[in-house]
Formats: structure tokens, sequence, C-alpha cells
């Protein structure tokens, strides 16, 4: 760790570079726009474009400055400010005790990982298994790994724009560069910088696989290595070790429980439902009212019947949980995914007399497509329902623009400071670190550099998108005022890095100022009522 903090607080050492063998130089597309004098137009946040690999027409490509720019950021990781406006003085740093997970299995999940990437040609020198003690590098360990790091960044822009101009060939050659630096036992920067890698190759082989209408030789697109077991052990892990589920949890059940407290029947729709670990803090403190608890219901809307079968044991629990607790339950489960059409009061059993919730832990942005009629659709359809509050849990990122090159630049900068927290939290031997970035944040960089089309799920918008999104369906936002509670939530993970803002009624978590989870709640707007 103490090697990970030297290489991030020295000083750049981009002047050193030559930036004609980075990015610049690979792209034909780069060098008409600069002859032409032609500009990017950013259509990022608008509605996005069908992906087309066939496509005659080249994406934009990194102007050498911003080119600089981009690299120089992930050596000044603690200079982040990304929350807007230069006078947020909500911002909050948080410090506490240091959190020491290890296990015995680390030697095990080392083999997992490697069956899984064994293709990748993977070289890992000197790594000690043990977690043994960091030993301070000396400044010329160090500058090493500032130019070590800085060529790493360079390799995977120029193979992102090399992919994004659609020369296999060149993107062979630099991802077999990137294989050198990149390996997933290695400091933050090599570990995320092995996913992305993974990611290239995936998109590699998909655009090598584009038959002459577009569709893939092999019907669709590879499918992933990680079952959804291990998917979930990943966020269950994430859950326990990082505050990064825990504050959406924390701040949507604070919104529910302020706008339902005094009501005797509650009932919440969750969307997309996947997990239980949400409702147990809720149901614990309905327990505490002191006129009694309400009566609560809650209807989880699962993806298909697969998915329900794997929550049954969690169902289970959370019911017997609810009754030792004295609070009166209902579950309700549907196999239907929360298309516009099932979105009605009919299908979803709302009563009169109820206060109706309905509750989004990362999952509106899967119905963000190619045009935002599907989003719209589903958020009116919601509207319909007439809830008195809507939570909506995201990841702050703008992850959905309409240009590959523009995705990998903001990705891989946010999934950088998601790995650099890690580093700071778990140790580098750590089994639990390894499954959580491997099942988790690995494949939301899979899909998010790999996939295109309806493959691609995770659109990750920004934080004013959403207030965009959600204003035009006829929504308005209503202030989360539970920061003291997510500032002793932080505190509980006890490692210094995490920052919280307020935002335009959104409630922020970031890592060294870095956006990374917005929480917001919603009303019908007075106007949209009727």
């Amino acid at each position: 760790m103490a090697a990970m903090n030297a290489w991030l607080s020295f000083p750049s050492h981009t002047e050193s570079f030559n930036h004609e063998l980075a990015i610049r130089r690979f792209c034909p597309a780069r060098i008409e726009q600069e002859q032409g004098g032609g500009e990017w137009e950013d259509g990022m946040n608008e509605i996005d474009q069908p992906w087309s690999p066939y496509n005659a027409v080249s994406p934009p490509c990194l102007a050498a400055s911003e080119e600089d720019e981009f690299v120089d950021s992930f050596i000044n990781m603690d200079g982040y400010n990304d929350y807007g406006n230069g006078d947020n003085k909500a911002l909050e740093s948080q410090q506490g005790f240091d959190h020491n997970f290890q296990g015995d299995e680390a030697i095990e999940m080392f083999e997992m990982v490697d069956e899984g990437y064994e293709d990748a040609g993977m070289v890992v020198e000197g790594e000690d298994l043990g977690g043994g003690t960091d030993l301070m590098p000396s400044m010329e360990e160090v500058s090493h790994g500032v130019d070590q790091g800085l060529q790493l960044v360079h390799s995977l822009l120029a193979c992102a724009e090399a992919v994004g101009c659609r020369d296999t060939q060149l993107a062979d050659s630099m991802l077999s560069r990137i294989w050198r630096s990149a390996n997933c036992y290695g400091d933050s920067l090599q570990r995320v910088s092995y996913c992305f890698a993974m990611g290239l190759k995936s998109r590699l082989s998909h655009l090598r696989n584009v038959n002459a209408n577009g569709t893939f030789a092999n019907g669709r697109m590879a499918v992933s290595s990680i079952n959804k077991e291990e998917k979930m052990e990943a966020f269950q892990l994430l859950h326990q070790t990082t505050p990064y589920i825990a504050f959406g949890f924390m701040a949507a059940n604070e919104a529910i429980l302020k706008t339902g407290k005094g009501n005797d029947s509650l009932h919440i729709i969750d969307l997309g439902m996947e997990h239980c670990l949400q409702w147990p803090s809720l149901i614990r403190t309905l327990a505490q009212e002191p006129e009694g608890p309400p009566k609560l219901r809650i209807t989880g809307l699962v993806k298909d019947g697969d998915s329900l079968s794997g929550l049954k044991a969690s169902l289970k629990e959370l019911a017997e949980y609810a009754a030792t607790m004295g609070v009166p339950l209902q579950l309700n489960t549907v196999s239907d995914p929360a298309t516009p059409a099932f979105l009605t009061k009919e299908s979803l059993d709302v009563r009169e007399g109820e206060v109706l919730f309905v509750n989004s832990i990362m999952h509106l942005h899967k119905y963000v497509k190619e045009s935002r009629g599907s989003l719209k659709a589903v958020l009116q359809a919601i509207k319909k329902l007439g809830p008195t509050l809507v939570t909506v849990v995201e990841q702050d990122a703008n992850h959905n623009g309409p240009f590959f090159l523009g995705r990998f630049l903001e990705s891989l900068h946010y999934y950088s400071a998601i790995f650099d927290s890690l580093e700071a939290s778990l140790p580098r031997s750590s089994p639990q670190r390894m499954k959580i970035e491997r099942g988790h944040f690995g494949e939301e960089i899979r899909n998010i550099v790999a996939f295109e089309g309806s493959e691609r799920i995770e659109r990750h918008e920004r934080a004013d998108q959403w207030r965009r999104q959600l204003g035009r369906a006829g929504f308005q936002v209503v202030g989360m005022k539970s920061m003291s509670q997510a500032r002793m939530m932080l505190s509980v993970y006890g490692c210094d890095g995490y920052s919280l803002a307020c935002e335009k009624g959104c409630l922020l978590l970031g890592w060294k100022g870095k956006p990374i989870m917005l929480a917001s709640a919603w009303q019908v707007a007075k106007a949209s009522s009727s």
C-alpha cells in the first residue's frame, strides 16, 4: 500500500514521453481530424446511436492534449474534484480504523482466477502471496513504477483507439504490449488494466465475428465465464467490505422510513430484485417504532424463474427475521421484468390506503437503450402507479455515450478510482478483493467495453442526466437528508479516502472526491400528478 501511495503522489513524468508513440499515431481518423480541422462533437448524455462496427465512418479520436490530461490524472489521483461545482461545501472526508480482511484460501483463489483467464497471456512475477510487509520503495523504484504505469495507460488508450478504428492488427499488437504489465495480482492500476484488457480482447473477438449484415457469426456475443453464484458472492463481499452498496441501501431506507413514518401500511415494489440484503435494516428500524411497526409488503420483480429459485432461501430467512422482530411482512415475487406493460396497479396488486414506494438499486440504467424511449416508458409507467416516493441508487458515471472511445475513457477513469479504493481497503493478497474485482467490477467493465446493442446493459449515467430524465417523466427530487447517517456508516468501514457530498438533492459517495455512487428520492411532480 505504501508503494501504491508513493506511486500516486510522485510527480508526473509525462514530459518524458514522445506522444507520437502513443494513441495519436495509431488512428488514421486522428490525422484526418487534425488536418481537416474537424472537431469531436461529443454526443454523450444525448440519444445513443446503435453500434455499427462495420460502419465506414471512424469514431472520434482523442486529441493529444486530452490524452496528456487524462494520463496525468492517473498520477494525481488525490486531486480528484469532480463533484460539479468548486464551491460545494458539503464534501466530507472520512477517517477511521483500518479494515483488514485476510483468508487462508488466497492460493486457491489465485488458481481459480488463473483458470478463468488462462488464455490472457498473463505473467506473474515475484508476487508475495502471503501478504508480507510493504516496504517503502526508493525514488528510483517509484520513478520506474510511474513510467511503467504511464506506458500502461498509453497502451490501453492506444489499443482502445485502434479498436474504435477497427484496426484489429494494431489492436492485437497493443494488447500484447499491455499483457506485459497488466495482471490481476498487481497494484490497482495493473489490476484495472487487466480487466480492461480482457474487455478489449472480447470486443476484438466480436469484431472478427460480425457478419456482413451486422449479426454475429455465432448468433450472439460471448457469454460470461462467471456464473450467477459467483456474481452474487462477489456482490455480497462488496457489500461487506466497502460502503458502495451499503450507502445505497442506507440512503434509500432512510428516505422510505421518513416518508412512511406514521402510516400503518407500507408497500415497496423492488425493481430487479436479486437479493434481500437491503431489507433487514429497514425491518429492524420499523420494529422500533414507538406505536408499533406498520404492515409491510415487499413485491420483488425478478428477472426470470432461475433468479427466483436462487432467491427462495433469502426470502425465507427474511420472513423469519421479520417474524422474530415482530414486523408483519408479506413477500411477493413476480418473475417478470419491469416492462411498461407489466407495471400496472392490477399486476402489482396496488391497494388503496397503503403508502406505495418504488425502489431501484442500480437497476434503472438497464432500461437505457440505444434510444432513451425505453427508459421514458418505464418511468411514465411507474408514475401511473401513483407512488408516494421513488428511490433511485445508481453508479454516478457516464458510460452511455454514443462513441466507444469516450465510454472507454470515462469507464477507465471511474473504475481506476474504485480499484484504488479497494487497494486501500483490502490486502493485495485478499481473496475477497479478487472475487469482487473478478466477479463484479470485472463483469461490469467487460460489458461496457466489449458489448453493444441490447447486450450492453451497464449504461450508467451521471446525476445530472438522471435529474433530467426523471424530471421529463414528471418527477421532482426530494432532498436527501441522511448525510449524518452516511457519515456514521462510513466510519464503520474505517478507510480514509471516501468522500460525501450533497448536490441538488442527491447524496453522492466518492473516493478522494471522484463520484462513484449517487442516491436520490423522487415524488410525482404536483403539476403532473393529475
